[in-house]
């Protein structure tokens, strides 16, 4: 398992990396953004990740949240994954649609053809790409918190519910809060995993919840100005799960804030300094 640095860049008396590696999972080259804070070269420092969303690679969140600086002072790694496998052999939307498939991969491991020979975000995420990073760069793994927006906020709660003993600290942006109950997430969960809708709640935020699963506590922004935010974001639903679980969600509905990177951007600091408390 290789690791090929791509790019790297000084930043903020860090180091900005874009890394290639040949994944066992996908079967596939899978790329990701690591950001090294100045204390790194110190030794080991606490991880935070950012799953983007629908149409992303790593740069997005690497060149337009401006999360560096404040990853320098606190020292905290920053580590962004694409969002799905790509590849000439890899199947997209039937449609050509931007909402599944490349770009898309919606954190899942598929079990339906023909996406299952590579769309198993789910386990990359979640056991592949943590080992190598372990192996690799100077990360702190008993200190790993997760973040993510959109398709990748739905991502960061649903791998934070499933794997609580690993992260420290779990929050989002924007989330597919509930996406069984969304097109978005009804059109991928139908495709990658099948007609059973008992087999999505594993991929469900708010279905996890209220069939057991447990955070002391979630972060989540919600721009009030959202045009995805009646259709397919639904964080009322999320914000009852909750409730009814006893889990301390803070909800902040930021007003006249919309979908984009300039969301992400007003408000990542407060995300970083939120996770900072809780896995330094």
């Amino acid at each position: 398992m290789a690791l090929e640095t791509v790019a790297r860049n000084r930043c903020f008396g860090g180091t900005q990396l874009v890394c290639r590696h040949a994944s066992a999972e996908t079967g596939t080259p899978m790329r990701f953004a690591a950001f090294l804070p100045p204390q790194a070269e110190r030794g080991p420092v606490p991880v935070v990740w950012f799953l983007s969303g629908l149409t992303c690679t790593e740069e997005n969140f690497t060149q337009k949240a401006g999360a560096q600086r404040i990853a320098a002072e606190l020292g905290l790694m920053l580590i962004a994954p694409d969002t799905s496998p790509r590849g000439p052999d890899v199947p997209g939307d039937p449609e050509g649609a931007w909402d599944f498939g490349h770009g898309a991969g919606f954190y899942v491991d598929a079990t339906a053809a023909p996406w299952s020979r590579h769309f198993r975000m789910r386990s990359y995420i979640e056991r592949e790409l943590p080992a190598l990073i372990a192996a690799e760069l100077p990360a702190d793994m008993a200190r790993q918190g997760i973040m993510g927006h959109s398709m990748g906020g739905h991502g960061a709660l649903t791998i934070g519910l499933r794997n609580p003993g690993r992260f420290k600290s779990v929050s989002a942006f924007a989330p597919i809060a509930a996406p069984m109950r969304c097109p978005w997430g009804e059109k991928a969960l139908s495709n990658y995993l099948g007609a059973d809708r008992a087999a999505w709640r594993e991929y469900d935020a708010t279905a996890l919840i209220e069939d057991g699963a447990r955070l002391r506590e979630l972060l989540v922004d919600q721009g009030t100005a959202d045009p995805f935010l009646e259709t397919q974001l639904k964080p009322e639903l999320l914000e009852q799960a909750c409730a009814a679980a006893g889990i301390r969600l803070t909800l902040r509905r930021q007003q006249g804030y919309d979908h984009s990177y300039f969301f992400i951007a007003s408000f990542v600091e407060d995300h970083l300094r939120w996770h900072a408390k809780r896995i330094a």
